[in-house]
């Protein structure tokens, strides 16, 4: 069952990113971010990485989602209609430079995998030998709260600051002016 949801989630993240990047209308390709970055906080969960699955969905689904669908409706009009109007037939110069970056990319996987699979690295190895490995029943979570709380408090205040800031700055600009 377990891997049946795993390749669930991997085919919507896969399928829902390759029509996110093919999508012309602005407003769809935003509920298709949304599905894959949820699916995305699913595989997190798969690797054992349940604080970053939930902050994935707190702060990117929760946040940058709704931020991004609020500056989209707040759009001028003129911008969303010459986004539209953008080059219509497949074959476009953008569209071979992106695949031929994708491509790159994925011989890169494809070597990398190979090599991995060849033998494990060697700080893999150390960390199976020492017992150090993540298990499923170890509390991750509790161990970054502390940290955040103690060491990296400083660092964590001043990113919340920025933060408002950037949404106080965004609240201003959208802030019709009046004309005398």
């Amino acid at each position: 069952m377990e891997t049946l949801v795993f390749y669930g989630f991997a085919a919507m993240a896969i399928g829902s990113a390759i029509l996110l990047v093919s999508m012309r209308n602005i407003a769809r390709a935003l509920f298709l971010f949304f599905i894959v970055l949820f699916s995305v906080a699913g595989l997190y969960v798969f690797a054992l990485a349940d604080f970053i699955a939930i902050t994935q969905l707190l702060i990117y689904v929760g946040g940058v989602l709704v931020l991004l669908l609020f500056a989209f409706m707040l759009s001028n009009k003129e911008l969303l209609n010459q986004l539209q109007r953008g080059v219509s037939h497949f074959f476009a110069m953008p569209v071979w430079q992106a695949l031929l970056i994708a491509v790159s990319f994925l011989a890169i996987l494809i070597h990398t995998a190979i090599q991995v699979g060849a033998d494990e690295p060697a700080w893999i190895t150390a960390s199976k030998t020492a017992g150090t490995t993540i298990q499923p029943g170890d509390n991750t979570v509790q161990h970054i709260g502390v940290q955040v709380m103690t060491q990296y408090l400083l660092p964590f205040e001043v990113v919340s600051i920025l933060l408002m800031m950037a949404l106080i700055g965004a609240a201003h600009l959208t802030r019709k002016e009046e004309t005398p």
